[in-house]
């Protein structure tokens, strides 16, 4: 056999290996999710009388290679990733009342993902919002807390990676991530709006523009921006 046909044929069943490995991710995540997680409350007390299927995926995800030329792959991995490590970190330290009752949780302690030992902030920041505008991530990235987004009860997918990043987005400024009193022309966010304002402000938008944006009921005429302080309590079921 020629040399070209064998580097060829390694290559090929390299990407089959690759495309094996994240497909069985995002499947066994999406059991997962589906079997634990309801009206984005966890059962985090089951999930730690069995963490059999939990330290599957982390051992599934710890060898999976993705890159961000693959835009939907690679977002989707680190998604569910993200929102997996933190309900890891959780069950790590259970019974908590909050993720910031464990020191470390977002900026020390470290899982072994896709290759690196890595922090839930790295992935966050440096992975995800540092190499991609998208003020979206916000409303996916599930930080354990009834403060945070609502954590849905499926994977996130590469093919409908963006149709999730919009509905999520929407039903959080429709929801409990703003409160409005429109006789006082005044909105109150999540503080994760006050936090990440250069992410909400892209391009010369304000806060307002983008809540429109989604709002169904757009905010009309000049409205103040405030905000609520954020619910640190575990969203547990």
């Amino acid at each position: 056999m020629k040399k070209q046909h064998i580097i060829l044929i390694i290559i090929l069943v390299s990407i089959e290996g690759f495309s094996q490995d994240v497909n069985v991710f995002f499947s066994k995540a999406d059991t997962f999710f589906r079997t634990y997680v309801d009206e984005g409350k966890v059962a985090y007390s089951d999930i730690y009388n069995n963490q059999s299927g939990l330290n599957e995926l982390m051992k599934l995800a710890e060898a999976i290679s993705v890159s961000k030329e693959d835009a939907e792959v690679y977002q989707a991995f680190w998604i569910n990733a993200y929102n997996l490590s933190v309900i890891k970190g959780i069950i790590f330290n259970y019974p908590t009342n909050s993720p910031l009752d464990n020191a470390g949780f977002f900026d020390k302690t470290t899982y072994r993902l896709a290759g690196k030992n890595i922090t839930l902030n790295d992935i966050e920041h440096k992975l995800l919002r540092a190499q991609f505008n998208d003020a979206r991530f916000h409303f996916v990235l599930v930080c354990g807390a009834v403060g945070c987004p609502p954590l849905i009860n499926k994977a996130y997918l590469p093919n409908t990676l963006d149709v999730q990043l919009e509905t999520q987005t929407k039903k959080a400024i429709n929801g409990s991530f703003l409160k409005v009193n429109t006789k006082k022309k005044r909105v109150e966010a999540s503080q994760i709006m006050e936090w990440y304002k250069a992410d909400f402000t892209m391009n010369g938008t304000t806060e307002i523009d983008f809540i429109n944006k989604y709002r169904a009921e757009k905010l009309e005429g000049k409205y103040k921006l405030g905000y609520f302080q954020y619910d640190w309590r575990i969203n547990t079921q």
